[in-house]
């Protein structure tokens, strides 16, 4: 197909296309009726490219002001406190701050004159907040109208009126709107009144529907896309306010406000450091600048837009809004729009050429009417006689030609692509699947393997400590009942040494919900090890309230652990040190052994260990190594040591795969997508959830990380295809295993990711999954589809409804240029012989709403139905019109053809027609008959292969609506408009006689589908060991 149409340049790239193939494509489209409505969903290169420029200017200017302030600094002297005044309203308000002095202090990074002002809790008593208790809630309105809310300058949303201003662009409506009025014109000069505004009107009237339909069915698309885009700007942070820890929106905080930082959030606010452990920010989106800063009390400053690379921290806000420099930034983030997509680009392509031959058509239209005209006066001696019936009869035939390049030109093609997606989009929402961009929808539909995470995504990342291993006796946690240190039969030490390993180095916090109870607020790894504690008696508040945490080095994807250094109030330093079991185990060289003394760790007791892991890990438990050290004087001051631990326990943490998620996988490999699980956890632990979720099918397919990224690339491109779990995996491994399968096998790669580590396989990846709970706002920043309940079962939604969107289209593309082919031809062929056309302006105008704007919404916003995940997905590289559509399409062509030439030669005859109004009646019972085929062809059209086409039809009320209105307004064109549309009423024998001419295509749509015209699907052996699936026409 795309060699017949010769689509060549018509493609682009899923995601990161090249600018060069984006021009490309556009300079190829050369006939378009409406470049404001056909280009409205697509990317404005030369807006893009000012706001390109205009964000490196203002990242240049960051930048420059950084360096240049950092270097005076070493050179300014402080000699006394800021001159300026206090206005009234700040003063009023009870502020000892100006906004733009507070604002300028932390994108200056002025620290000279932070000093000046007290340092952070100088700056916090100015805005009259406690750094302890956040602010209280009262204030907050007061704070927005001093200081300035967190929103950004965005462009006014687009009214109804435009949409249909729009609309009217149409050069084509254009040129009719002055042939009607130059019709009514010269008609009510000729004919008088009302008779001689008749046809003119009629065009008129036809005009305003078809602008009035296209600018409702784009408004309502726009709003679609208006509720995304609120969800996707729905980012949550933690503060302190009201002397507890709650979450708010980022739109939501106020000057003063207390935010709480982690690894992958986005710094909300401008703001200055006030308490944390190793904490580097990423502000490359803002200065350009790749190496991460460093940011603690000698350099506390931090701004709104960057990313928390690692570590974690306390920030007062300082500046919000459009007082930031990020805010100024985020004004040119979405000029020029966003990429178009592969699909869009080639229907582009089609519509392109086929508006080529509709031109075509159009223009030999014309000639052959008016020749034909011309020779006729001359054979009856009147060349030379020129009367306003003859200037009406030209502009006739020149309004017939404009309206046949209003049908021939499709330009609802590339729009029914937007329509269907942003239907897909909406609906998808309500599924709890956020989609980012409009190409991840469409490329889902393809995706032939889906690299998932375990924790959290098949799993229900709800956690409970279910074993331990302590003093080498492994112990069942049941239930919720309170443990103490005789069931767990161990030495007080030791069990006030565990319940300090669990309550010291921990990133998760107990804090007060409005009802003033307790809840644990962190990660569910780190909530289930505090809610053991807690079950075994513990009080995490008199644990950590008189030590003294000296460093904390975070838990991440890369190290696997995490420390934390503490000093008692006697001066007694200790390492504590959690995480993958074999890394800790590995680090340490003592254990405390059944009798609770310290023994050193000899190569039986580590088998021994070892084998208690993989007990756990083969139960499906999540286990975790926690150990102590103390320090003396010979290690380095503040730095965490490596090795010389104790090992005191071992954790395993049970999290229960999801409901569903077994039949969700089953329902992926039926779909002929593999699914590979992808994680950090022991492999073991790995191996047994993946069987319990029917992934593993045999343990030799699985790996570790480690060991994949050791393989040369002939020994990666052998184990690929069996790889069906990878454990132990870093972030880099995710990314390789991506590369491979894209690059050496063409997969269409479907990954999911959570961390902020993980977003080089989000970019990577044909679709990037990311998870809406656990996911950081790094993830979801580098994702296409933000999964909100982080249920694999949702992905798998993602990928019907994606596969749904392209059948539509196919479908719609099918229907459409049936009736492109039967409109040219008969109007064409017709001119010719007769040197009349049966169909007038008015009524091809109502075709081209039937075929455009009602069957683009009808065919492309069809649900899904479950056989659509019983077929292969479609390969890169597929044609989008298939043989069987162009089956149907020259099949229903050659037969609406067939029948309406006959009824235009012949009709008169056939049907008995005499009297003065035979003509018309005739021409009416053409229109008629080609109106019911478009409609019957229309239900045709929800099945390409399938003879079943009236499976799911009642359940999707756009189409029946769509029917119904078709047909009810044909009724009225037909019995009630007639002076206006050029027809006249029908008997009922002819009413039913058009219905049968229509009813007949879905006899013949039956005959064609069982013409085979593909070779029978040979059923090959997928490349993962998984039997590919069968095709052909017995799938829906």
């Amino acid at each position: 197909m795309d060699k017949l149409l010769n689509l060549e340049g018509f493609e682009v790239e899923p995601k990161h296309s090249s600018e060069a193939a984006l021009r490309r494509w556009r300079k190829l489209v050369t006939i378009v009726r409406n470049p404001r409505r056909r280009f409205r969903m697509i990317a404005n290169l030369e807006k893009r490219s000012e706001a390109e420029q205009q964000k490196l200017k203002i990242k240049e200017k960051i930048r420059v002001a950084l360096i240049v302030q950092k270097a005076a600094l070493q050179f300014i002297d402080a000699a006394g406190p800021p001159d300026y005044k206090l206005t009234n309203e700040v003063r009023e308000a009870n502020f000892g701050i100006e906004p733009d002095e507070l604002a300028s202090i932390v994108h200056g990074h002025d620290l000279k004159r932070l000093k000046l002002h007290g340092g952070v809790e100088g700056i916090a008593g100015k805005v009259t907040v406690s750094l302890d208790e956040g602010v209280h809630t009262d204030t907050i309105s007061t704070r927005q109208k001093i200081y300035g809310s967190n929103h950004y300058t965005e462009k006014p949303p687009r009214t109804f009126w435009m949409f249909v201003w729009d609309a009217l662009q149409d050069l084509t409506l254009i040129i009719l709107m002055i042939c009607a009025v130059i019709s009514i014109g010269v008609g009510l000069a000729t004919e008088g009144w009302p008779k001689g505004m008749y046809d003119g009107a009629g065009i008129l009237l036809s005009i305003i529907l078809v602008v009035l339909v296209t600018a409702i069915s784009d408004y309502r698309q726009s709003l679609q896309f208006r509720d995304l885009d609120k969800e996707k700007k729905k980012i949550s942070v933690q503060v302190t306010r009201d002397r507890r820890r709650q979450q708010v929106s980022i739109y939501d905080l106020v000057v003063g406000d207390v935010v709480h930082l982690s690894i992958g959030d986005q710094v909300p606010a401008d703001g200055l450091f006030i308490s944390g452990y190793s904490l580097q920010i990423d502000e490359s989106s803002l200065s350009g600048e790749i190496d991460p800063v460093d940011v603690y009390e000698q350099n506390p400053f931090l701004l709104s837009g960057t990313k928390v690379r690692d570590g974690s921290a306390k920030m007062l806000v300082t500046a919000v809004g459009m007082r930031t420099e990020w805010g100024k930034l985020m004004e040119t983030l979405n000029e020029g729009g966003e990429d178009e997509t592969p699909l869009q680009v080639k229907l582009n392509g089609v519509a392109t050429i086929i508006g080529k031959i509709g031109l075509t058509f159009a223009v030999l239209t014309f000639v052959v009417l008016t020749v034909r005209f011309i020779v006729e006066k001359a054979l009856k001696n009147e060349f030379t006689h020129w009367s306003s019936t003859d200037a009406l009869t030209l502009l006739d035939y020149f309004a017939i030609a404009v309206t046949i390049i209003v049908v021939a030109v499709p330009e609802g093609l590339p729009l029914a692509v937007t329509l269907s997606l942003a239907f897909a989009m909406k609906q998808l929402m309500n599924e709890r699947a956020l989609v980012r961009h409009l190409s991840a929808c469409e490329t889902m539909g393809s995706a032939s393997c889906i690299c998932t995470d375990k924790t959290g995504t098949l799993t229900t990342n709800h956690m409970v400590v279910n074993k331990i291993w302590l003093c080498e006796k492994i112990k069942g946690i049941g239930g919720n009942e309170n443990k103490n240190l005789d069931e767990l039969e161990v030495s007080e030490r030791v069990f006030n040494i565990l319940l300090r390993a669990i309550f010291l180095n921990s990133s998760a916090e107990m804090v007060k919900d409005e009802q003033e109870k307790n809840s644990i607020l962190g990660t569910p790894t780190e909530t289930a090890l505090l809610e053991f504690g807690l079950l075994l008696g513990g009080d995490v508040d008199a644990q950590r309230r008189h030590i003294k945490i000296l460093k904390v080095e975070p838990f991440n994807s890369d190290r696997k652990k995490m420390s934390v250094l503490v000093a008692s109030p006697e001066g007694e330093v200790q390492a504590f040190c959690k995480g993958a079991s074999e890394i800790v185990l590995r680090m340490c060289d003592k254990v405390v052994d059944y009798s609770g003394e310290l023994v050193l760790l000899s190569e039986e007791r580590v088998r021994n260990i070892t084998d208690v892991i993989n007990g756990f890990a083969s139960e499906a438990l999540r286990t975790l190594c926690l150990a102590v050290k103390d320090i003396d004087e010979t290690c380095p001051e503040n730095s965490i040591p490596d090795s010389g631990y104790t090992l005191i326990a071992i954790v395993g943490i049970k999290d229960p795969v999801r409901p569903g998620v077994k039949e969700a996988v089953q329902t992926c490999l039926d779909a002929g997508i593999t699914v590979r699980m992808v994680t950090g956890d022991n492999i073991n632990t790995a191996k047994a959830i993946a069987k319990e979720c029917g992934i593993l099918t045999a343990d030799e397919n699985a790996i570790e990380g480690p060991e994949f990224s050791s393989k040369s690339p002939d020994e990666i491109r052998d184990i690929i295809p069996n790889i069906q779990v990878m454990a132990r995996s870093k972030p880099s491994d995710k990314f390789n295993l991506v590369t491979h399968l894209r690059n050496m096998f063409g997969e269409v790669v479907a990954v999911t990711g959570d961390g902020t580590n993980d977003a080089p396989a989000l970019h990577q990846s044909d679709i990037g999954l990311a998870m809406g709970i656990a996911g950081t706002e790094v993830a979801k920043e580098n994702a296409d589809v933000i999964i909100m309940d982080d249920n694999f079962a949702t992905i798998v939604n993602v990928a019907k409804w994606g596969r749904a969107v392209y059948i539509n289209i196919q479908k719609f593309v099918q229907f459409q240029l049936t009736v492109n082919v039967v409109a040219l031809v008969i109007n064409f062929v017709s001119a010719c012989i007769s040197g009349s056309t049966p169909l007038t302006a008015v009524q091809l105008l109502w075709v081209n709403m039937i075929m455009d704007t009602l069957g683009a919404l009808a065919l492309a916003t069809e649900p899904p139905n479950d056989a659509l995940l019983k077929r292969p997905p479609v390969t890169r590289g597929a044609s989008f019109i298939t043989k069987p559509m162009w089956r149907n399409i020259i099949g229903q062509s050659i037969y609406q053809l067939i029948v309406l030439g006959v009824l235009n030669f012949y009709g008169k005859h056939l049907l008995g027609l005499t009297g003065s109004d035979a003509t018309s009646v005739l021409n009416t019972v053409i229109f008629n008959s080609f109106v019911f085929c478009q409609v019957f062809n229309e239900i045709n059209s929800r099945e390409i292969e399938k003879i079943n086409i009236f499976r799911g039809m009642f359940s999707s009320w756009i189409f029946i609506a769509v029917m119904v209105s078709t047909v009810a307004f044909q009724v009225v064109i037909v019995e009630f408009l007639g002076t206006f549309a050029s027809t006249v009423p029908l008997s009922w024998q002819l009413w039913v006689l058009s219905i049968l001419i229509g009813a007949v295509s879905l006899i013949v749509a039956v005959i064609l589908k069982c013409i085979p015209v593909e070779r029978p699907f040979v059923k090959p052996k997928h490349h993962d060991g998984y039997d590919a699936l069968p095709g052909g026409p017995d799938l829906a």
